[in-house]
C-alpha cells in the first residue's frame, strides 16, 4: 500500500477592508490613503477593487390628488471598494486604527 504524503498547508492571514460611500471622489481618496499607509509600513496590498455600484431608485408622487400621474424619481448610488492586505503585521493594524478618514465613508474590516 502506498503511503500518503502529508501536505503542509500554509495559512495566509488576510485582512479585507470594504469601503462604502455615496460620493465616488471621497471613497477613491480614502482608498488611496489606506493603500499608502499599508505600503509605508511594509505590507502587501491587493486593490482597491471597485465593486458594482448599488443604485436605489425611489419614485414619489409630486402631488397627492390632482396630478396623480406626475411623478418624480430620485436615486441613491452607493459606491464600494475592496482592499485586501496579505500577511498583515501589528504595526499595519495600529496605523490603520489611527487613520483619519473623511466623514461619509463606511469601513468594514474582516480578518
Amino acid at each position: 500500500m502506498p503511503t500518503k504524503k502529508e501536505k503542509t498547508v500554509e495559512v495566509n492571514q488576510r485582512i479585507r477592508i470594504k469601503l462604502k460611500a455615496y460620493d465616488n471622489k471621497i471613497i477613491d481618496k480614502s482608498a488611496k490613503q489606506i493603500v499608502e499607509t499599508i505600503e509605508r509600513n511594509g505590507g502587501q496590498v491587493v486593490g482597491p477593487v471597485p465593486l458594482p455600484t448599488a443604485i436605489h431608485k425611489y419614485t414619489v408622487n409630486r402631488s397627492a390628488f390632482i396630478d396623480k400621474n406626475s411623478r418624480e424619481q430620485f436615486e441613491m448610488r452607493v459606491h464600494k471598494r475592496l482592499i485586501d492586505i496579505t500577511n498583515p503585521s501589528s504595526k499595519i493594524i495600529d496605523s490603520l486604527m489611527n487613520l483619519n478618514l473623511p466623514a461619509g465613508v463606511d469601513i468594514e474590516l474582516k480578518m
